[in-house]
């Protein structure tokens, strides 16, 4: 059976506030064959200090005299917004999904009929958060950039204490840098995830291009999260670590392909290979003309295709053998 993966088209904050290009952003996520597009949902008052200074990626990607609050600000969708968002989702036939980054803001995603929930990597120590989301007891996503292995351990236990259990819990690899570099990615770490918690795992992708998501499937990811934009030269702190259109789309298949490639792990010939076996293998033939009740040897048989006689394995039972009757050169032994 195939194992399908989430496929989480990831907007963000690529809708700059404008609820118009959020709905071009969910149009986009559909046509590429995602599952679910989210979005981001905040306060920037209850997120961040006036003061708080941004990351050195927001820095060079927005106005750097702006604080990390006002540019937040900037970015908050209201809750008619995410009514919207919603409805225009159900007509896409996607599921919208969303990061809410405070405990009101998740509050709000439960009352809108949010049904899974996404823990972002900076609340990972964040405990009355981690607490109120646990006692939810809801399928929840777990990101892990910037965490240790005893972080993320902390967080489960918080989360199964709280009241979600570990069967419920996916815990997705990352790293916070944008776009993160290839000699940042470590992607086994997600199988080091897996293998210390006994949980399911998958990666939320930073890097530019769609080849670690991709290897990540093939490496046991379950969930695949991917920034996508309408366009990288759009103003604003994650479109330039983001896929454009064609590229998620381009993912997507890749991801699916995959997925229909790892197969069961049963080896055994394909029905193809059934076919092409006669074809492809080898058969004991003669090598020169002999004659009845000669002795098979070294010298008269040899191996070639097709493959629709006695085997070469059979090699060392043939050899000594009498021939039973007149064979010319190339053809197929029999006994």
């Amino acid at each position: 059976m195939i194992q399908r993966t989430l496929i989480i088209a990831e907007a963000g904050v690529n809708h700059n506030g404008d609820l118009n290009l959020a709905k071009q952003l969910i149009d986009a996520a559909a046509q590429a064959g995602a599952d679910l597009v989210k979005f981001q949902t905040f306060n920037a008052s209850r997120q961040v200090t006036r003061v708080a200074k941004k990351a050195d990626y927001q820095a060079q990607t927005t106005d750097g005299k702006e604080s990390q609050h006002d540019m937040l600000q900037r970015l908050e969708l209201t809750v008619e917004m995410h009514q919207e968002l919603i409805s225009h989702c159900a007509t896409r036939n996607i599921g919208f999904f969303s990061t809410g980054f405070d405990i009101k803001s998740i509050d709000l995603l439960l009352e809108l009929g949010i049904k899974h929930l996404k823990i972002p990597s900076g609340e990972i120590t964040n405990l009355p958060y981690l607490r109120h989301i646990g006692q939810l007891a809801k399928n929840t996503i777990l990101s892990t950039g910037m965490a240790t292995l005893g972080d993320i351990e902390a967080a489960i236990n918080v989360l199964e204490l709280a009241g979600t259990p570990r069967s419920k819990i996916t815990v997705l690899h990352c790293t916070t840098e944008y776009p993160t570099p290839m000699s940042e990615v470590n992607l086994r770490a997600m199988q080091s995830i897996q293998a210390a918690f006994d949980v399911a795992v998958g990666y939320s992708d930073h890097t530019r291009g769609i080849e670690v998501a991709t290897a990540a499937v093939a490496m046991g990811a379950t969930v695949i999260e991917k920034h996508f934009t309408l366009d990288r030269t759009l103003p604003g702190p994650d479109h330039q670590a983001s896929l454009e259109p064609a590229e998620l789309k381009a993912m997507v298949v890749a991801i699916r392909n995959i997925e229909t490639a790892l197969g069961d792990g049963i080896k055994r010939p394909t029905l193809s290979e059934v076919r092409n076996k006669p074809v492809a293998r080898k058969s004991l033939v003669t090598c020169q003309a002999i004659k009845a009740g000669e002795v098979f040897t070294e010298k008269n048989i040899t191996a070639k295709r097709p493959g629709i006689g006695i085997s070469p394995m059979r090699w060392d039972e043939v050899i000594g053998r009498i021939a039973p009757r007149d064979f010319e050169a190339d053809e197929l032994v029999d006994l």
